[in-house]
């Protein structure tokens, strides 16, 4: 079963490249929430450990996948810009408009 909605054939590179780190990041996150539901029922401290690991290795890879679509992917860098590492409630970033005014709300932003 393909990815593409569209005819693979019709996409460029870049396109193509973009549908892989998608793909990627969508199971990055399911593997993150599978790992993460072993940890909060496993009862071998020892398993749990192990569990949980993997679980950090898989969110590894899904900040590594958003990184690169930060990089490759329009709209990525400035809405990653506005909504994280702010300290009010995430729909209050919106609601306080320019994006000059979410990145005053901002804590640490790395430039």
């Amino acid at each position: 079963m393909s990815n593409y909605n569209e005819p693979f054939e019709a996409l460029n590179e870049k396109a193509r490249n973009i549908s892989r780190a998608l793909t990627s990041l969508k199971e990055e996150i399911e593997a993150i929430d599978w790992y993460n539901q072993r940890v909060e029922v496993s009862q071998d401290p020892e398993l749990k450990a192990i569990m949980a690991h993997n679980r950090d290795e898989e969110i590894e890879h899904a900040c590594m996948a958003l990184e690169w679509l930060r990089r490759n992917m329009d709209g990525w860098d400035s809405e990653l810009r506005t909504y994280l590492f702010t300290s009010v409630p995430v729909t209050q970033v919106e609601e306080s408009g320019e994006e000059e005014n979410a990145s005053s709300l901002k804590i640490g932003k790395a430039e």
